[in-house]
Formats: C-alpha cells, sequence, structure tokens
C-alpha cells in the first residue's frame, strides 16, 4: 500500500469532514456550506513573518532550476520567493523599501498575490486560516482577525467583510530564469524558523494529475485542470491567456485591450512567466514587438525604439527610466480555479 505523506493524509482526512469549520466570525459573504476545513487549523500552516534572505550565488542546492518562484521589484531593489518554501508556509509577511506586503501562494490552486498589508492606515500580517473555498486558500489578517478569499481578492467573513484587498503585483517565473535576469537579487532563506524539508513537495503528484482535492462551485472543462494560466480578473469579464500563444522559445508580445483598455501581455513559454501591463504612457497608446537579447531580462521594444524588461520598465531609448503600470488584478493559476470563481471567462 502506497504511504501518504503528512500533507496528502491531511488533505485525505479533511474531504470526510464535509463542511466542518473553525474561526468563524458571523456572517459569510460566500455560501458557509462551501468553506471548508483544510485540515491544519489555523496557523497549523505556519507563514513566514521575519523572512531571512540570502543572495542569488548562495542558494542551496534543494532549489531546481524549474522550480517556480516569485518576484517583487521596487525601484533597483528585487527580492524572490520560492515555491519550495511557499508550498509549506502559504504567507510570507515582508515588505521592500516602504511598501509593506504579504505574499499569498496557494498550492492547491497555484496562485500566487502579493497583498498589501496596509488597511485602513494600520499595518497588518496575514496567516493561514485553514479553512478553503473552492479549494483556495483563505488567510485571515492579524489585525482584525478577519476571513479572506484569496481568488475573490475580498473580505468574505468578519469586521472587514466586503472590503476588496489592494494588490502588490509579482513575477512568477520558474528559478533558473529569475536567477538569469536578477543576478543580484536576495532569495528568501531555508532559514525560516521552522523544520522543514523544503527540497520535498508536500502534495505528492498533485500539480500533474487530474485530481482537484476538494470541491469547487463550478468546474469549466475547456482546459485541463492544472494548466497555469494568466488570469487578468473582473467581475463583468475575465481573461485567461495561455502559454500556447508563446510557443518557440523566443520571446512573445501581445498587444491587446481588456475593459476598453489597451494593454500588453509578454510571455516566454521556455522562460516560464507571463506578466500584463496596461499599454498607455503619458497619454500615448504603444504598441510592442518582441525582442529577444542577450540581457534576459529586456523582452520587447516599442514604436519609439526604446526597450522593455519583464517588469514593465524601459532600460532605454526615448522612455528610459519610465515604467508601465502593471495590469491588475492579474495572477497566474491553475484554470480549475479561474473556471471556478470567474465563471466564463475568456480564453486567449
Amino acid at each position: 500500500m502506497r504511504k501518504l505523506n503528512f500533507f496528502s493524509f491531511l488533505i485525505f482526512f479533511a474531504t470526510l469532514l464535509s463542511c466542518s469549520k473553525t474561526n468563524i466570525n458571523g456572517a459569510w459573504l460566500i455560501p458557509e456550506d462551501q468553506v471548508l476545513d483544510g485540515g491544519p487549523g489555523k496557523d497549523g500552516i505556519p507563514s513566514v513573518d521575519n523572512p531571512k534572505f540570502t543572495g542569488v550565488a548562495q542558494v542551496e542546492s534543494y532549489l531546481l532550476d524549474t522550480d517556480l518562484v516569485l518576484v517583487a521589484k521596487v525601484g533597483n531593489e528585487v527580492k524572490i520567493y520560492p515555491h519550495p518554501i511557499l508550498d509549506w508556509h502559504e504567507i510570507i509577511n515582508d515588505g521592500i523599501q516602504d511598501e509593506k506586503f504579504a505574499v499569498t501562494y496557494c498550492p492547491l490552486t497555484g496562485t500566487g498575490i502579493g497583498w498589501n498589508r496596509v488597511i485602513d492606515g494600520k499595518q497588518t500580517t496575514f496567516g493561514v486560516s485553514g479553512l478553503l473555498y473552492n479549494s483556495n486558500l483563505i488567510p485571515f489578517d492579524r489585525e482584525t482577525d478577519s476571513n479572506w478569499s484569496q481568488i475573490r481578492l475580498d473580505c468574505v467573513n468578519g469586521d472587514l467583510a466586503g472590503r476588496t484587498i489592494e494588490l502588490f503585483p509579482l513575477l512568477e517565473t520558474e528559478w533558473q530564469t529569475a536567477r538569469s535576469m536578477f543576478p543580484n537579487a536576495q532569495v528568501v532563506s531555508t532559514d525560516t524558523g521552522f523544520n522543514r524539508t523544503y527540497g520535498r513537495y508536500p502534495y505528492g503528484g498533485y500539480r500533474t494529475n487530474g485530481s482537484i482535492n476538494f470541491p469547487v462551485s463550478n468546474q469549466d472543462e475547456r482546459l485541463p485542470e492544472k494548466e497555469r494560466v494568466l488570469a487578468l480578473i473582473d467581475e463583468e469579464k475575465s481573461v485567461a491567456y495561455r502559454f500556447a500563444n508563446f510557443k518557440g522559445g523566443a520571446n512573445g508580445v501581445i498587444n491587446d485591450d481588456f475593459k476598453g483598455e489597451p494593454i500588453v501581455v509578454f510571455g516566454n513559454e521556455s522562460k516560464n512567466f507571463m506578466a500584463a501591463y496596461k499599454a498607455t504612457l503619458d497619454g500615448q497608446t504603444l504598441r510592442f514587438s518582441a525582442l529577444d537579447s542577450n540581457d534576459s531580462s529586456i523582452v520587447a521594444t516599442d514604436e519609439t525604439g526604446s526597450q522593455w524588461n519583464v517588469m514593465g520598465e524601459a532600460i532605454s531609448g526615448t522612455h528610459q527610466g519610465k515604467k508601465l503600470n502593471s495590469l491588475q488584478p492579474s495572477f497566474m493559476a491553475y484554470w480549475f480555479s479561474i473556471g471556478a470563481f470567474y465563471e466564463g471567462a475568456e480564453i486567449k
């Protein structure tokens, strides 16, 4: 008989519990009978609240080239948050300069989203409630003990119910790409204060099998459940971009519009990233073309000849020093989770 690892056992056990819940603060803005106990309980998966960092060259061998990471950049400062650490902690409370944010990550839906930790002028931290909705993480904020839905991007229970979270942009890519693009970045260290085997994925074959461990309200079968897409979220019309648009190993560009606003999507399947930005700068709509360069972070040029990196920053030409606004809300996700939360999302 195949042995279940610790997290697999918790998932199996929690599935049997139907709708047992803890950490409830009054009425819910989502169907209460669909709020499930994930197993470990409140803070049973501990967030990292005081992360330590190491240089790219000093990263331990536990991190493989193809492991996914999340990248945050403010000015010239870059921090990298590896999935193999987030798989075990799901939330890292951190900041860069004056920006205070939480890196929230749900291994079950493959969603890594940056959240502003300043709410109503008060700085808070987020923890893992142990609850799930549509198989997705429900964080709680420690200032008010309110529960939030990660993919809905709002507070669904507690004093702040109905409040929308302000997002902080993150780039998801793989480790070999991130270290090439950002050789001077700081990377979250495995010295978290917790005893975890960070080189081992705790959910067995979940990333590649066709199973969804917890019920979802809507199953959209137009794409494979675990296909990773870039989701642009809106209550009226959401869009999912596929890596199929960026095959061939080279950088790609999609000039498009979203909610009537011109946008650009940069992508590269071999480097494992997609990122969306508003295409208007200083009142002018720019059109972009893909560009391959010796600098792996440079992905596009515009009609003025300016060159742009993957973070939406012009690094040469007429627009040098300027930055495109990140298109928010947008994040990478397993397709099934977008279908569950945003029914009828357009696929591109």
